[in-house]
């Protein structure tokens, strides 16, 4: 993000001099944060502060008090001719948090406050975003992995595996350790997930012997459940990124012909395909770490032919009489 909205240097916008974490709106928001979310939203907060301050200060420079509605309305304006809407929600909301704790903090009048984040959010488009795999596609990207005999082949079919049987988001297969697989049951425990919540999830047994046949390989010490594996084929002790996940599905994606997809499709399939399947929205949505039935609505991806199919259980009682003149 080049373009910015102050040109004075240094900018006026700047904190004079450091201030203690503990009384920056910017750190103590972030900290509020579960760790897969955080990056995320410091990036934002950078994004506004280079903005405002002709990227001379970033999120922890800048002097979050000082902005008014002058400030927030110009970045709404920047932001949503170059962005899409809800990249420009995102970090509108991550603004508004900041300032909100900026008047906790006592260091931002109430008056400045309502003012400067009575900026609405940019509307968005009603569509669907994403899709479901098909089941051959699953079994093409599975089948790629097992063909590979390597260590990474092993570890790379876990990572569908987990993506595919449990519907846990990419950031969230990162962070899992070997102590949150219980290998008898399946049950995996997903520790600060989205919104910091923790959740149990389970593998079907076809998803856990994969994941089994991966820990024979790597070993049982203690660390991250997926490990990078160095290009001698050496399984190296060290937590795969967000970012080599993604490299790793389009990779195998690639050698699969299968294309565009995403981690996140995984978990849109894994939603559609259970309730497809016949499961409650209830249970689906606490697989999914939903916190309200509506967002596990809408990962629904279930096409015409499962709505005919549902009709079908409809029966409309009676018995006609034959009109005279049909017969």
């Amino acid at each position: 993000m080049h373009q910015t909205l102050e040109n004075s240097t240094p900018s006026p916008l700047a904190l004079p001099s450091p201030i203690p974490l503990v009384e920056h709106p910017a750190a103590v928001y972030l900290a509020t944060l579960s760790p897969g979310s955080r990056p995320a939203m410091r990036q934002a907060l950078n994004a506004v502060a280079r903005l405002l301050t002709n990227s001379s200060c970033d999120a922890m420079t800048l002097n979050w008090a000082a902005l008014r509605y002058k400030h927030t309305a110009a970045v709404r304006s920047v932001l949503s001719e170059k962005y899409a809407p809800a990249y420009v929600n995102k970090v509108l909301c991550a603004l508004r948090r900041v300032l909100k704790e900026a008047l906790r903090l006592e260091i931002m009048d109430a008056v400045d406050f309502a003012r400067a984040v009575d900026i609405p959010n940019v509307k968005v488009t009603k569509e669907l975003r994403g899709r479901v795999l098909t089941a051959e596609e699953i079994a093409q990207l599975m089948q790629t992995c097992f063909d590979d005999p390597t260590p990474t082949g092993y570890r790379d079919a876990a990572i569908f595996a987990i993506l595919r049987g449990s519907g846990v988001r990419r950031s969230e297969v990162v962070n899992l350790d070997l102590s949150n697989l219980e290998e008898n049951t399946g049950a995996i425990e997903v520790r600060g997930g989205k919104g910091g919540k923790d959740r149990t999830v389970y593998l079907p047994e076809s998803g856990l012997t994969v994941v089994l046949d991966w820990l024979e390989l790597r070993g049982n010490q203690a660390g991250p459940l997926l490990c990078h594996v160095n290009r001698a084929s050496r399984i190296v002790q060290r937590r795969l990124t967000s970012q080599a996940v993604l490299f790793i599905l389009q990779k195998r994606g690639l050698e699969a012909g299968v294309t565009n997809f995403s981690a996140h499709d995984f978990r849109r399939t894994f939603i559609s395909d259970l309730l497809d399947a016949g499961e409650d929205i209830s249970t689906v949505q606490r697989l999914a770490g939903h916190t309200h039935s509506d967002q596990t609505a809408r990962y629904d991806r279930r096409g015409e032919e499962t709505k005919r199919r549902a009709v079908q259980k409809l029966i409309i009682p009676g018995q006609r009489k034959k009109s005279p003149l049909l017969i």
